[in-house]
């Protein structure tokens, strides 16, 4: 999880962020890699069948992990250019750091680290007889991949803001909403059936912050990527501010 911290020393701001009255981030101008990024192409990922099992042993947890994301591996290369693979790393057991926000997590999580996403594995995943903590927290870690591998990430980080907060703050939703619509899609392309997605939506305490969005706003972007299947779908950038509130 990324926070971005406004870009005061950035050199001219756009003239929609001149002033704090004129500053509306929607929709966003002059980033390409944003809202005419070469993903939106593809409208629908392939079905990827699946066969995910959880048991209740770490032996059995890492093994669904790691299938898990090989499965996604094969659901987004079509849809990304120059696709590197993604591996998984399982953290040491007493290892609780995390990469991302140099905090310590007692339970399980999983995050980006580098090139790779590094697991940490407890009791909270291993011992639970369903799956949905664990494949919720890996398929919304993957929405990191994405961005990272098709620009997206590279490119807002360095929009500009103006040194104003309101506008930095609905970037960063865009942002965040993004990627609950990448979770949506990857859902679809892996044949996870949804019925209720407010449980999936949950974030964990270690990665909420004010830049995830309106429920409902979360609800509809997460519904609109699993309804299409695919990434067309998640452009974010060009929506109105109210959608990405």
């Amino acid at each position: 999880m990324i926070t971005r911290l406004p870009a005061a020393a950035l050199a001219a701001a756009l003239t929609l962020l001149s002033t704090a009255t004129a500053a509306h981030a929607t929709p966003v101008k002059g980033a390409p890699e944003l809202t005419h990024n070469a993903l939106y192409k593809t409208a629908k990922l392939p079905k990827v069948g699946c066969a995910l099992k959880k048991g209740t042993t770490a032996a059995s947890t890492r093994k669904y992990i790691t299938t898990l994301v090989g499965c996604l591996n094969k659901a987004w290369k079509p849809a990304i250019k120059d696709f590197t693979p993604v591996e998984v790393q399982f953290k040491e057991s007493g290892d609780k750091s995390s990469c991302s926000t140099g905090l310590e997590v007692s339970g399980s999580f999983s995050e980006i680290c580098a090139t790779a996403i590094r697991v940490r594995l407890a009791d909270d995943w291993i011992k639970a007889k369903d799956d949905r903590k664990v494949f919720t927290s890996v398929v919304r870690t993957w929405g990191g991949v994405v961005t990272g591998q098709t620009g997206i990430g590279r490119a807002w980080w360095g929009l500009e803001n103006g040194a104003v907060e309101t506008v930095m703050d609905e970037h960063n939703r865009r942002y965040y909403l993004q990627l609950d619509c990448f979770f949506g899609v990857s859902a679809k392309s892996l044949g996870r059936v949804v019925k209720d997605w407010k449980p999936v939506l949950g974030i964990p305490d270690i990665w909420k912050n004010r830049f995830h969005g309106k429920t409902a706003n979360r609800l509809s972007w997460v519904r609109a990527g699993y309804e299409t299947g695919g990434p067309k779908a998640c452009n974010t950038w060009k929506a109105s501010s109210a959608k990405v509130a």
